[in-house]
């Protein structure tokens, strides 16, 4: 696409909207605003804007979209697919200042908010009213709400509790037009015309700019057990895991991490005292929840059991609020480990939980013949497996050249189970490249059209998802 640069009629255009101080081309501020958390990229705008609100937003996609300036939306920057990355220069479109919940409703048990809420805020929240919002990506400290709707988040709780998708009623949102529209209802049923809320779930700020989002919410569990089982085999580890389910137990949380997540992470975690045997290849951190805490007790019961005959060690049950945070932030902070250790690309696949051995066995043989180690974790009770590759001693022509070729082989594995090439990450930048494995032309037309239809001139986030 041949863009418009930003010119000095622009700038005073884009100064005029929102206020001189939310309008910056500082080099450093920019740089700082062309990156995320997606390896080491850095795609600056040309523009740094700061709108307080959907009317802003409005004034400057009109403009954008009559001057042919592409427009990149940007939230807390903790994506992990270039979602936020100012490919074409441009205005890079912070949302920081819709930092708002503007209403949490209890009679209804719903609330409404803007998207630069920090997710872990809106729980806490949530939570002191006695009320839950489920969705709680590692990254729940710092990301943003838009971020969590622009990716259809989920994180530890989704295997019980579902994904972003399933607690959003309604949206207003700016299109790339300037047109602000409202996608939905504020109501648990609708049935009226097409599902525009769900469709911009998940879009990766493609289609329009999110800015007040509605969302249903549900009492909070008065009580949550927390246990860590050690297995020598991650294999077996994951095996166990098909097994609880077909018990029909339903854990709120199940979280695996196989031994070099450990090793690189429990430095990490200063408060985390618990002796790992050298046996030891994989834990399964296990959760359940709800009010009764005797029912919640004979679960772990069942659980433990089935881990036993599966081959697990003792199981350990936290004694208190302190181990658990211990255990969590343990799981939290794989990422942040494996980032420090060594270049990486971290892959998001996601297959039927019952595939889960065959998947990590099959990532294990495909890094052994191009010569690359993974470190692999994730949300095992929902099949949804991180795959950090490490580049560790691998060449620097072998990471570059043959690397993609060892990527698409553990995609096309988890194609041939039953799987997809991302649970909660994104396409972004980084994995459009793949999505030939996944759709066929013609779905790919499909989704193309749907882009077409939004966003005729391709100015909001282009190079994300499609070319």
């Amino acid at each position: 696409m041949n863009y418009t640069k930003v010119t000095k009629q622009h700038f005073e255009d884009l100064k005029a909207i929102v206020g001189a101080e939310y309008v910056s081309i500082d080099k450093e501020q920019l740089i700082e605003y062309g990156h995320d958390e997606t390896e080491d990229y850095s795609f600056p705008p040309e523009v740094l804007v700061k709108p307080a609100n959907a009317n802003e937003i409005s004034a400057i996609l009109k403009l954008a979209n009559a001057e042919n300036i592409p427009v990149t939306p940007i939230g807390a920057k903790t994506g992990l697919s270039g979602g936020a990355l100012s490919l074409y220069g441009g205005i890079g479109l912070s949302l920081e200042r819709l930092n708002r919940i503007l209403k949490i409703d209890e009679k209804n048990l719903q609330a409404t908010v803007e998207p630069a809420v920090i997710t872990q805020v809106f729980h806490d929240e949530c939570k002191e009213l006695g009320l839950f919002y489920p969705p709680d990506p590692s990254s729940w400290g710092s990301c943003f709400i838009g971020g969590n709707l622009a990716y259809n988040s989920g994180g530890p709780k989704a295997v019980k509790y579902g994904v972003t998708k399933d607690y959003v009623l309604n949206l207003e949102v700016v299109l790339p037009n300037g047109d602000i529209i409202w996608t939905g209802a504020n109501v648990l049923k609708n049935s009226t015309g097409y599902n525009l809320t769900q469709l911009m779930v998940g879009s990766e700020g493609t289609l329009g700019i999110i800015t007040k989002a509605v969302f249903r919410l549900i009492p909070y569990p008065t009580q949550i057990l927390t246990m860590l089982v050690p297995f020598d085999s991650p294999e077996s580890a994951c095996e166990a895991v098909s097994a609880v389910f077909t018990a029909g137990l339903t854990p709120c949380a199940m979280e695996f991490m196989e031994r070099d997540a450990l090793d690189w992470t429990i430095p990490y975690v200063d408060d985390f005292n618990i002796e790992v045997a050298d046996s030891v290849q994989a834990h399964l951190l296990i959760e359940v929840d709800g009010n009764e805490l005797e029912v919640l007790y004979k679960e772990c019961e069942q659980i433990s059991e089935i881990m036993l005959a599966h081959g697990s060690g003792e199981v350990l049950f936290a004694d208190d609020a302190a181990q658990k945070d211990a255990l969590w932030k343990l799981r939290r902070r794989v990422g942040e480990a494996v980032k420090s250790h060594s270049i990486y690309k971290e892959e998001d696949t996601v297959v039927p939980r019952y595939e889960m051995p065959k998947l990590l066995a099959g990532v294990k043989e495909i890094g052994s013949r191009y010569g690359f180690k993974s470190v692999c974790y994730g949300h095992v009770g929902d099949g949804n497996l991180h795959v950090n590759i490490v580049k560790g001693e691998m060449s620097d022509d072998d990471w570059n050249n043959k690397l993609t070729q060892g990527i698409r082989e553990i995609f096309e594995l988890t194609k041939s189970l039953g799987g997809t090439i991302s649970g909660e990450h994104g396409i972004g930048y980084v994995q459009k490249g793949y999505l030939d494995i996944v759709f066929s032309e013609a779905e790919i037309a499909i989704q193309k059209g749907i882009k077409k239809l939004f966003d005729p001139n391709e100015i909001l986030n282009p190079g994300k998802v499609f070319d």
